[in-house]
C-alpha cells in the first residue's frame, strides 16, 4: 500500500458527492492486486472510494473458504453499509483484484455531517440499493440457473481488462458447486475457444459468447 496526495481529479470526485469541504482531511491509497483493502471484523474509521481498478467483497465461511458477495468498480464506496447502519466493524473483507486507487475519507468526527449531507446521502442510497439488487440477482441465479450459467456470470463480474483471476476453490464455493465440476466447466469453455488458460488466470477470448451463456442472458428468455 502506498500513500499519495489528492489531485484535481480527486477533488472533483469529492465535489460530486458533496464533500468538497473535507478535501484537506482526505488522502489517496494505492493497493497492489491481492492486497487487502479492509479486513472483516476490523473497525471502520473512514469511507473508501474506488477511483480506479477492481476489488472483490468476501466473507469467510466456517469452513475457512471465502464467499464472494460482490465486486467493486471505479466509483464504488467501501464502508457505506457500515456507515448507514452505524456498525463499527467491517461486515466483510475487501481485496484488490487489480492495482486499485482509493480515495480515503476519514469520518471519525464527521458521521453526522455525512448523514445530513443531502447530496452525499443520495449517492449513498443509490449505491446501497444497487448492492441490494445485485444480492437479489445473485440469490436467484444460485437457485434457478445451471452451473455453466452461474460460472459465466461470475467470470464476467470478476474479469478485469479481459482477464479473470481468482481463487478457484473460493469461486466454486461462491457459485455453489464442487471444485471438480467447476474445473470441468472451465476446461470445456477453454476447449470451445471462449477462454484461454494463462498461468493462474483466464483470458476471455469470446466475451459475447460468455455473456450469451450467463445467468443474465438466460433471465431475458424466461
Amino acid at each position: 500500500m502506498e500513500n499519495y496526495q489528492l489531485t484535481e481529479v480527486h477533488r472533483k470526485l469529492l465535489e460530486k458527492y458533496g464533500l468538497s469541504d473535507m478535501d484537506t482531511r482526505c488522502f489517496i491509497h494505492w493497493y497492489k492486486a491481492g492486497e487487502t483493502i479492509h479486513n472483516e471484523g476490523e473497525p471502520y474509521q473512514h469511507l473508501i472510494m474506488l477511483v480506479s481498478g477492481k476489488a472483490k467483497v468476501c466473507t469467510t465461511a466456517s469452513n475457512g473458504k471465502d464467499l464472494v458477495l460482490s465486486y467493486y468498480v471505479s466509483g464504488g464506496l467501501i464502508g457505506d453499509m457500515e456507515l448507514a447502519s452505524t456498525t463499527n466493524t467491517g461486515t466483510a473483507s475487501v481485496v484488490a483484484l487489480s492495482p486499485v486507487e482509493c480515495l480515503v475519507i476519514p469520518y471519525q468526527h464527521q458521521r453526522n455531517f455525512l448523514l445530513e449531507n443531502l447530496t452525499f446521502v443520495q449517492h449513498l442510497a443509490r449505491g446501497l440499493s444497487e448492492k441490494l439488487l445485485l444480492s437479489s440477482q445473485n440469490y436467484v441465479s444460485t437457485a434457478l440457473y445451471t452451473g455453466e450459467q452461474r460460472l459465466c456470470s461470475y467470470i464476467l463480474q470478476g474479469a478485469y481488462k479481459g482477464y479473470f483471476q481468482d481463487n478457484l476453490t473460493d469461486v466454486a464455493a461462491t457459485i455453489g458447486m464442487s471444485y471438480r465440476h467447476m474445473f470441468r466447466l472451465l476446461k470445456n469453455l477453454c476447449e470451445e475457444g471462449i477462454l484461454e488458460r494463462e498461468n493462474h488466470s483466464f483470458l476471455i477470448l469470446e466475451e459475447e459468447e460468455l455473456q450469451a451463456r450467463s445467468s443474465e442472458a438466460a433471465s431475458k428468455h424466461d
